[in-house]
């Protein structure tokens, strides 16, 4: 309830500061007006009504295609949750088995601590250059940004989960001469797991994040090329539906892999 009182307070004020200010004409702008010289023109943000009215075009019809830069959210929107599922999936696949031999060995870890330390910092977007100059893919450079920003907090969660294991249990392993790939897999994994997955909601937060920016800067296909093409179209009503849509789909995104670490089960 206080979540909808908040969303009703901030919709009030947002309709009272967009509504439009009414202005008294002589004759000769009700001419001008009739003639098509001075018919009023869209001043400000939109109206929430305009939104609403926005949204139910663009949910009614989700998937059209009338050319390059007229495609439908439902379309933008599949590019971009492509390209960060095929970067995220990539940086899972390196990430974790990387993380595990960190975690496991503090030789790899001192080892590969420096190089870490100074690729995490770099801005994913500042690979882009690199990644289309090599690549020579726009679509495929954006995977490679998401891969980048991806790996390290899943990377570093990894491998503190699988140090922070606790050592009597290693201990046993070792008295009882169990094998390495199942000490990994059934002692390391299910204790370290929920720290990796919160490394990849981390990741996947960010990784949200970065193809919106990435897209802006490629072009072509997607929600963030979505809002910059309807921003150079100044249609500022398609620009805040495709703000809420990024923040509704990031939300989502957010919950699928909470529930996943909520499944987790903390090993005591």
């Amino acid at each position: 309830m206080l979540s909808f009182a908040f969303l009703l307070v901030l919709l009030v004020t947002w309709h009272v500061a967009t509504l439009p200010k009414e202005q008294v004409s002589g004759k000769n702008d009700e001419y001008s007006r009739l003639m098509g010289h001075g018919a009023k023109k869209a001043d400000g943000l939109p109206t929430p009504a305009q939104i609403g009215a926005t949204a139910w075009k663009h949910i009614t019809d989700p998937f059209y295609d009338h050319g390059s830069n007229d495609k439908g959210i439902g379309i933008q929107l599949a590019y971009s949750l492509a390209r960060v599922a095929a970067g995220f999936l990539l940086a899972v696949v390196v990430a974790v088995p990387l993380g595990f031999v960190i975690g496991m060995s503090p030789l790899v870890s001192r080892a590969l601590n420096p190089f870490i330390q100074v690729l995490k910092p770099i801005s994913p977007l500042a690979w882009m250059p690199i990644a289309l100059y090599t690549i020579k893919d726009s679509s495929l450079s954006g995977v490679f940004v998401i891969f980048i920003c991806s790996i390290w907090p899943m990377l570093i969660n990894t491998a503190y989960g699988v140090a922070s294991v606790r050592r009597e249990w290693l201990d046993v392993a070792r008295t009882l001469e169990v094998k390495p790939l199942r000490k990994a897999l059934q002692i390391i994994l299910p204790a370290a797991a929920p720290t990796i997955l919160t490394g990849m909601r981390i990741s996947m937060g960010i990784a949200w994040l970065v193809i919106v920016a990435a897209e802006m800067l490629v072009g072509g296909t997607g929600v963030g090329y979505f809002v910059w093409n309807e921003w150079n179209n100044l249609d500022l009503a398609n620009v805040i539906f495709a703000i809420l849509v990024i923040g509704v789909v990031g939300m989502i995104l957010d919950f699928i892999i909470g529930g996943m670490q909520k499944r987790v089960t903390y090993v005591e």
